[in-house]
Protein backbone atom coordinates (compact mmCIF):
# COMPACT_ATOMS: atom_id res chain seq x y z
CA UNK A 1 0.00 0.00 0.00
CA UNK A 2 1.27 3.19 -0.92
CA UNK A 3 2.28 6.25 1.92
CA UNK A 4 -0.07 8.66 0.39
CA UNK A 5 -3.51 6.37 -0.38
CA UNK A 6 -6.02 5.73 2.55
CA UNK A 7 -4.60 3.38 5.11
CA UNK A 8 -1.25 4.02 4.44
CA UNK A 9 -0.89 5.96 7.61
CA UNK A 10 0.53 9.03 5.39
CA UNK A 11 4.01 8.25 6.02
CA UNK A 12 5.90 10.40 3.71
CA UNK A 13 9.40 8.35 3.62
CA UNK A 14 11.22 12.16 2.24
CA UNK A 15 10.11 14.32 4.51
CA UNK A 16 11.46 12.32 7.73
CA UNK A 17 8.14 11.89 9.39
CA UNK A 18 6.40 8.75 10.06
CA UNK A 19 9.74 7.10 10.66
CA UNK A 20 12.53 6.87 12.27
CA UNK A 21 14.71 5.95 9.59
CA UNK A 22 13.66 8.19 6.85
CA UNK A 23 16.22 10.45 4.77
CA UNK A 24 16.48 14.05 6.03
CA UNK A 25 14.63 16.25 4.35
CA UNK A 26 16.58 18.44 1.63
CA UNK A 27 14.73 21.66 2.27
CA UNK A 28 16.14 21.85 5.83
CA UNK A 29 19.82 20.73 4.24
CA UNK A 30 20.12 23.62 2.03
CA UNK A 31 19.04 26.03 4.75
CA UNK A 32 21.86 24.72 6.64
CA UNK A 33 24.01 24.93 4.26
CA UNK A 34 22.98 28.70 3.35
CA UNK A 35 23.16 29.67 6.92
CA UNK A 36 26.99 28.34 7.16
CA UNK A 37 28.08 30.45 3.83
CA UNK A 38 25.96 33.50 5.42
CA UNK A 39 27.98 32.84 8.28
CA UNK A 40 31.20 32.86 6.70
CA UNK A 41 31.06 35.43 3.83
CA UNK A 42 29.51 38.08 7.10
CA UNK A 43 25.61 37.36 6.07
CA UNK A 44 22.87 37.55 8.69
CA UNK A 45 22.76 34.23 10.88
CA UNK A 46 19.15 33.50 10.89
CA UNK A 47 17.43 30.73 13.52
CA UNK A 48 16.59 27.43 12.96
CA UNK A 49 13.17 28.02 11.40
CA UNK A 50 13.16 31.71 10.29
CA UNK A 51 11.72 30.87 6.67
CA UNK A 52 13.47 32.98 3.47
CA UNK A 53 12.36 36.10 2.54
CA UNK A 54 10.77 35.98 -1.17
CA UNK A 55 13.67 34.37 -2.50
CA UNK A 56 12.23 31.52 -4.03
CA UNK A 57 11.99 27.63 -2.96
CA UNK A 58 15.54 26.99 -2.64
CA UNK A 59 16.61 30.14 -0.76
CA UNK A 60 19.88 30.38 -2.47
CA UNK A 61 20.00 34.16 -3.20
CA UNK A 62 19.23 34.90 0.77
CA UNK A 63 21.98 32.92 1.82
CA UNK A 64 24.97 34.37 0.19
CA UNK A 65 24.57 37.97 -0.63
CA UNK A 66 26.08 39.69 -3.97
CA UNK A 67 29.40 41.01 -1.70
CA UNK A 68 30.30 37.04 -1.17
CA UNK A 69 29.71 36.40 -4.68
CA UNK A 70 31.82 38.77 -6.22
CA UNK A 71 34.83 38.17 -3.63
CA UNK A 72 34.78 34.23 -4.65
CA UNK A 73 34.91 35.56 -8.69
CA UNK A 74 37.85 38.04 -8.16
CA UNK A 75 39.30 35.23 -5.80
CA UNK A 76 39.17 33.12 -9.07
CA UNK A 77 39.93 35.91 -11.16
CA UNK A 78 43.43 36.44 -9.16
CA UNK A 79 44.25 32.55 -9.57
CA UNK A 80 43.54 32.45 -13.39
CA UNK A 81 46.15 35.14 -13.79
CA UNK A 82 48.54 33.46 -11.29
CA UNK A 83 48.56 30.65 -13.69
CA UNK A 84 50.07 32.23 -16.35
CA UNK A 85 53.45 32.78 -15.09
CA UNK A 86 56.07 29.80 -15.55
CA UNK A 87 59.85 29.48 -15.52
CA UNK A 88 62.08 28.44 -18.01
CA UNK A 89 64.82 26.79 -17.31
CA UNK A 90 68.48 26.96 -18.98
CA UNK A 91 68.47 24.19 -21.19
CA UNK A 92 64.87 25.24 -22.55
CA UNK A 93 62.71 28.03 -24.50
CA UNK A 94 59.36 28.68 -24.29
CA UNK A 95 57.58 28.69 -26.95
CA UNK A 96 54.16 31.06 -26.60
CA UNK A 97 50.91 30.19 -28.48
CA UNK A 98 47.52 32.34 -28.58
CA UNK A 99 44.63 30.31 -29.30
CA UNK A 100 46.59 27.78 -31.01
CA UNK A 101 48.64 30.31 -33.03
CA UNK A 102 52.70 30.78 -32.47
CA UNK A 103 53.34 34.15 -30.84
CA UNK A 104 56.43 34.38 -29.52
CA UNK A 105 59.90 32.30 -27.94
CA UNK A 106 61.14 33.01 -24.35
CA UNK A 107 64.73 32.67 -23.48
CA UNK A 108 65.57 31.02 -20.14
CA UNK A 109 63.84 33.34 -17.09
CA UNK A 110 60.75 33.72 -15.28
CA UNK A 111 57.71 34.59 -18.11
CA UNK A 112 54.39 35.24 -18.24
CA UNK A 113 51.46 34.27 -20.28
CA UNK A 114 47.58 35.37 -20.26
CA UNK A 115 46.11 32.01 -19.08
CA UNK A 116 44.34 29.20 -21.06
CA UNK A 117 42.36 29.32 -22.96
CA UNK A 118 43.65 32.42 -24.29
CA UNK A 119 47.54 31.46 -24.60
CA UNK A 120 49.55 28.65 -23.54
CA UNK A 121 53.19 27.55 -24.04
CA UNK A 122 55.54 24.80 -25.14
CA UNK A 123 58.63 24.16 -23.22
CA UNK A 124 61.85 22.36 -25.75
CA UNK A 125 64.78 21.24 -24.24
CA UNK A 126 67.32 22.82 -26.90
CA UNK A 127 70.20 21.43 -24.97
CA UNK A 128 69.66 17.82 -25.06
CA UNK A 129 71.98 15.63 -27.39
CA UNK A 130 69.69 13.25 -28.62
CA UNK A 131 71.35 10.08 -31.03
CA UNK A 132 70.27 7.17 -32.87
CA UNK A 133 71.56 4.38 -34.88
CA UNK A 134 72.11 3.68 -38.65
CA UNK A 135 73.46 0.11 -40.02
CA UNK A 136 72.52 -0.85 -44.14
CA UNK A 137 74.41 -2.78 -46.46
CA UNK A 138 75.39 -0.24 -49.72
CA UNK A 139 76.74 -0.52 -53.29
CA UNK A 140 79.91 1.38 -53.91
CA UNK A 141 80.73 2.98 -56.82
CA UNK A 142 82.99 0.30 -58.15
CA UNK A 143 79.93 -1.80 -57.81
CA UNK A 144 81.41 -4.03 -54.48
CA UNK A 145 78.79 -4.16 -51.36
CA UNK A 146 79.78 -2.61 -47.59
CA UNK A 147 78.45 -2.69 -44.40
CA UNK A 148 78.19 0.83 -42.84
CA UNK A 149 76.99 1.49 -39.54
CA UNK A 150 76.99 5.20 -38.04
CA UNK A 151 75.43 6.64 -35.28
CA UNK A 152 74.02 10.36 -35.57
CA UNK A 153 73.90 12.92 -32.82
CA UNK A 154 71.39 16.04 -32.91
CA UNK A 155 69.41 18.30 -30.68
CA UNK A 156 67.11 21.15 -31.46
CA UNK A 157 68.17 24.35 -32.43
CA UNK A 158 64.81 26.32 -33.71
CA UNK A 159 62.36 24.88 -31.06
CA UNK A 160 59.39 27.06 -33.36
CA UNK A 161 60.45 25.40 -36.37
CA UNK A 162 60.42 21.88 -34.72
CA UNK A 163 57.05 22.57 -33.22
CA UNK A 164 55.42 23.80 -36.59
CA UNK A 165 57.67 23.74 -39.95
CA UNK A 166 57.71 19.59 -39.61
CA UNK A 167 54.80 16.96 -39.08
CA UNK A 168 57.88 14.68 -38.09
CA UNK A 169 61.14 16.39 -37.30
CA UNK A 170 63.08 13.08 -35.87
CA UNK A 171 61.94 10.81 -38.49
CA UNK A 172 62.57 13.47 -41.38
CA UNK A 173 66.19 13.84 -40.00
CA UNK A 174 66.48 9.84 -40.03
CA UNK A 175 65.38 9.54 -43.77
CA UNK A 176 67.64 12.51 -44.66
CA UNK A 177 69.66 10.56 -43.06
CA UNK A 178 69.54 7.22 -44.94
CA UNK A 179 69.47 8.97 -48.28
CA UNK A 180 72.61 11.01 -47.88
CA UNK A 181 74.64 8.21 -46.70
CA UNK A 182 73.30 5.92 -49.94
CA UNK A 183 73.73 8.84 -52.29
CA UNK A 184 77.77 9.45 -50.57
CA UNK A 185 78.76 5.53 -50.35
CA UNK A 186 77.63 5.14 -53.67
CA UNK A 187 79.83 7.46 -55.30
CA UNK A 188 82.71 6.65 -53.69
CA UNK A 189 85.36 3.69 -54.30
CA UNK A 190 85.22 0.59 -51.76
CA UNK A 191 89.05 1.07 -51.21
CA UNK A 192 88.75 5.05 -50.18
CA UNK A 193 85.84 4.28 -47.53
CA UNK A 194 87.95 1.16 -46.19
CA UNK A 195 91.06 3.02 -45.38
CA UNK A 196 92.17 7.23 -45.34
CA UNK A 197 88.52 8.02 -46.56
CA UNK A 198 85.90 6.86 -43.43
CA UNK A 199 86.39 10.48 -41.98
CA UNK A 200 86.15 12.14 -44.74
CA UNK A 201 82.76 10.45 -45.32
CA UNK A 202 81.48 10.73 -42.02
CA UNK A 203 82.35 14.81 -43.16
CA UNK A 204 80.04 15.11 -46.51
CA UNK A 205 77.28 13.01 -44.76
CA UNK A 206 76.94 15.68 -41.78
CA UNK A 207 77.18 18.45 -44.58
CA UNK A 208 74.70 17.36 -47.05
CA UNK A 209 72.16 15.69 -44.38
CA UNK A 210 72.60 19.17 -42.28
CA UNK A 211 71.44 21.13 -45.35
CA UNK A 212 68.83 19.04 -45.98
CA UNK A 213 66.90 18.71 -43.22
CA UNK A 214 67.40 22.61 -43.43
CA UNK A 215 65.55 23.08 -46.44
CA UNK A 216 62.57 21.03 -44.70
CA UNK A 217 63.04 23.03 -41.54
CA UNK A 218 63.07 20.50 -38.89
CA UNK A 219 64.87 23.15 -36.67
CA UNK A 220 67.20 20.48 -36.05
CA UNK A 221 70.69 20.49 -35.74
CA UNK A 222 73.27 17.67 -35.93
CA UNK A 223 76.29 17.70 -34.35
CA UNK A 224 78.20 14.84 -35.14
CA UNK A 225 77.98 12.10 -37.40
CA UNK A 226 80.59 9.01 -36.01
CA UNK A 227 81.18 6.25 -38.83
CA UNK A 228 82.39 2.84 -37.76
CA UNK A 229 85.02 1.47 -39.86
CA UNK A 230 83.17 -0.31 -42.65
CA UNK A 231 83.63 -4.00 -43.11
CA UNK A 232 82.57 -6.31 -46.28
CA UNK A 233 79.58 -8.90 -45.52
CA UNK A 234 80.58 -11.88 -44.41
CA UNK A 235 80.01 -13.88 -47.51
CA UNK A 236 83.31 -12.18 -48.99
CA UNK A 237 85.17 -11.61 -45.47
CA UNK A 238 88.32 -13.74 -46.54
CA UNK A 239 88.82 -12.74 -49.68
CA UNK A 240 88.82 -9.01 -48.47
CA UNK A 241 91.07 -10.32 -45.90
CA UNK A 242 93.42 -11.28 -48.55
CA UNK A 243 93.26 -8.25 -50.28
CA UNK A 244 94.38 -6.32 -47.15
CA UNK A 245 97.10 -8.40 -46.89
CA UNK A 246 98.30 -7.98 -50.00
CA UNK A 247 97.57 -4.13 -50.59
CA UNK A 248 99.29 -4.07 -46.84
CA UNK A 249 102.10 -5.38 -48.83
CA UNK A 250 102.38 -3.53 -51.96
CA UNK A 251 102.33 -0.49 -49.39
CA UNK A 252 105.44 -2.31 -47.01
CA UNK A 253 107.43 -2.87 -50.46
CA UNK A 254 106.77 0.47 -51.59
CA UNK A 255 108.25 1.91 -48.57
CA UNK A 256 111.24 -0.36 -48.96
CA UNK A 257 111.79 0.71 -52.25
CA UNK A 258 111.76 4.32 -51.50
CA UNK A 259 114.09 4.20 -48.55
CA UNK A 260 116.56 2.49 -50.77
CA UNK A 261 115.75 5.50 -52.99
CA UNK A 262 116.51 8.15 -50.67
CA UNK A 263 119.67 6.59 -49.97
CA UNK A 264 121.13 6.25 -53.55
CA UNK A 265 119.63 9.23 -55.04
CA UNK A 266 121.82 11.41 -52.34
CA UNK A 267 125.10 9.28 -53.24
CA UNK A 268 124.60 9.42 -57.01
CA UNK A 269 124.00 13.31 -56.44
CA UNK A 270 127.06 13.83 -54.97
CA UNK A 271 129.02 11.55 -57.28
CA UNK A 272 127.34 13.99 -59.81
CA UNK A 273 128.48 16.80 -58.27
CA UNK A 274 131.98 15.89 -57.83
CA UNK A 275 132.46 14.47 -61.37
CA UNK A 276 131.25 18.09 -62.73
CA UNK A 277 133.17 19.85 -60.36
CA UNK A 278 136.73 18.17 -61.79
CA UNK A 279 135.13 18.94 -64.95
CA UNK A 280 134.96 22.06 -64.36
CA UNK A 281 138.07 22.54 -62.95
CA UNK A 282 139.76 20.52 -65.75
CA UNK A 283 138.29 23.09 -68.33
CA UNK A 284 139.41 25.66 -66.36
CA UNK A 285 143.20 24.36 -66.15
CA UNK A 286 143.57 23.70 -69.72
CA UNK A 287 142.30 27.14 -70.73
CA UNK A 288 144.56 28.76 -68.41
CA UNK A 289 147.35 26.75 -70.04
CA UNK A 290 146.41 27.49 -73.60
CA UNK A 291 145.92 31.46 -72.70
CA UNK A 292 149.20 30.87 -70.52
CA UNK A 293 151.07 29.40 -73.74
CA UNK A 294 149.45 31.53 -75.92
CA UNK A 295 150.74 34.31 -74.57
CA UNK A 296 154.27 32.73 -74.21
CA UNK A 297 154.20 31.80 -77.90
CA UNK A 298 153.29 35.58 -78.43
CA UNK A 299 155.56 36.90 -76.03
CA UNK A 300 158.80 35.05 -78.24
CA UNK A 301 157.00 35.98 -81.32
CA UNK A 302 157.78 39.15 -80.38
CA UNK A 303 161.20 38.86 -79.35
CA UNK A 304 161.68 36.67 -82.66
CA UNK A 305 160.91 39.83 -84.36
CA UNK A 306 163.04 41.76 -82.89
CA UNK A 307 166.51 39.35 -83.02
CA UNK A 308 165.85 36.12 -84.59
CA UNK A 309 169.12 34.65 -84.90
CA UNK A 310 169.10 35.39 -80.59
CA UNK A 311 165.91 34.02 -80.18
CA UNK A 312 166.71 30.70 -82.52
CA UNK A 313 169.49 30.37 -80.45
CA UNK A 314 168.26 30.55 -77.32
CA UNK A 315 164.97 28.49 -78.65
CA UNK A 316 167.76 25.41 -79.63
CA UNK A 317 169.34 25.82 -76.19
CA UNK A 318 166.50 25.59 -74.22
CA UNK A 319 165.04 22.78 -76.19
CA UNK A 320 168.28 20.68 -76.47
CA UNK A 321 168.74 21.36 -72.47
CA UNK A 322 165.22 19.98 -72.22
CA UNK A 323 165.34 16.95 -74.06
CA UNK A 324 169.11 15.92 -73.21
CA UNK A 325 167.38 16.24 -69.52
CA UNK A 326 165.11 13.78 -69.75
CA UNK A 327 166.95 11.13 -71.81
CA UNK A 328 169.41 8.18 -70.02
CA UNK A 329 172.28 8.49 -72.35
CA UNK A 330 174.58 11.19 -73.43
CA UNK A 331 176.29 11.58 -76.90
CA UNK A 332 179.33 12.68 -77.27
CA UNK A 333 180.08 14.15 -80.37
CA UNK A 334 184.44 13.85 -81.54
CA UNK A 335 185.58 15.88 -84.37
CA UNK A 336 187.82 12.37 -85.72
CA UNK A 337 186.45 9.35 -84.64
CA UNK A 338 182.86 7.21 -84.02
CA UNK A 339 180.55 8.51 -81.80
CA UNK A 340 181.18 7.21 -78.25
CA UNK A 341 178.55 5.85 -75.93
CA UNK A 342 178.61 7.22 -72.44
CA UNK A 343 176.65 6.57 -69.31
CA UNK A 344 176.97 8.82 -67.06
CA UNK A 345 175.75 6.89 -63.59
CA UNK A 346 175.83 9.40 -61.20
CA UNK A 347 173.50 11.53 -63.29
CA UNK A 348 171.24 8.68 -63.76
CA UNK A 349 171.13 7.73 -60.33
CA UNK A 350 169.83 11.82 -59.64
CA UNK A 351 167.66 11.10 -62.55
CA UNK A 352 163.83 12.21 -61.66
CA UNK A 353 162.36 9.19 -60.16
CA UNK A 354 165.04 6.96 -61.01
CA UNK A 355 163.63 6.86 -64.53
CA UNK A 356 164.72 4.03 -66.79
CA UNK A 357 166.21 1.72 -63.43
CA UNK A 358 165.12 -1.61 -62.53
CA UNK A 359 166.10 -4.10 -60.05
CA UNK A 360 167.44 -6.94 -60.96
CA UNK A 361 166.05 -10.29 -58.99
CA UNK A 362 168.63 -12.22 -58.22
CA UNK A 363 171.33 -9.66 -57.54
CA UNK A 364 169.06 -6.87 -56.07
CA UNK A 365 171.35 -4.70 -57.86
CA UNK A 366 169.81 -1.72 -60.47
CA UNK A 367 170.05 -2.36 -63.69
CA UNK A 368 170.41 0.63 -66.45
CA UNK A 369 168.37 -0.33 -70.09
CA UNK A 370 170.32 1.38 -72.45
CA UNK A 371 168.22 2.33 -75.11
CA UNK A 372 169.32 3.58 -79.06
CA UNK A 373 169.17 7.21 -79.81
CA UNK A 374 165.71 8.65 -81.11
CA UNK A 375 165.27 9.77 -84.77
CA UNK A 376 164.87 13.58 -83.14
CA UNK A 377 167.83 13.06 -81.42
CA UNK A 378 169.91 12.48 -84.20
CA UNK A 379 168.29 14.96 -86.31
CA UNK A 380 169.61 17.57 -83.31
CA UNK A 381 172.82 16.29 -83.32
CA UNK A 382 173.68 16.46 -86.97
CA UNK A 383 172.25 20.09 -87.22
CA UNK A 384 174.75 20.94 -84.61
CA UNK A 385 177.69 19.13 -86.41
CA UNK A 386 176.66 21.13 -89.70
CA UNK A 387 176.83 24.18 -87.90
CA UNK A 388 180.38 23.76 -86.57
Amino acid sequence: MAWNEPGGGNKDPWSGKGGDHGPPDLDEVVRKLQERLGGLFGGKRRGPREPDEGNGPSGFGGGISGRAIGIVAAILFVVWLASGFYIVDAAERGVELRFGAYTTMNEPGLRYHLPYPVESVELVNVDEIKSFSHKAAMLTKDENIVDVELTVQFRIQDAADYLFQDQSPDKTLRDAIETVVRTTIGGSRLDFILTEGRSAVATTIRERAQALVNQYKTGLEITSVNMQPAKPPDEVKEAFDDAIKAREDKERLENKAMAYSNEILPQARGEAARVQADAKAYREKVVAEAEGETARFLAILDEYEKAPEVTRERLYLETMEQVLGETNMVLLDVKEGSSLMYLPLDQLVKSKGARGQSWDRQSSTPRVDQKPATEPEREVVRERRSRR
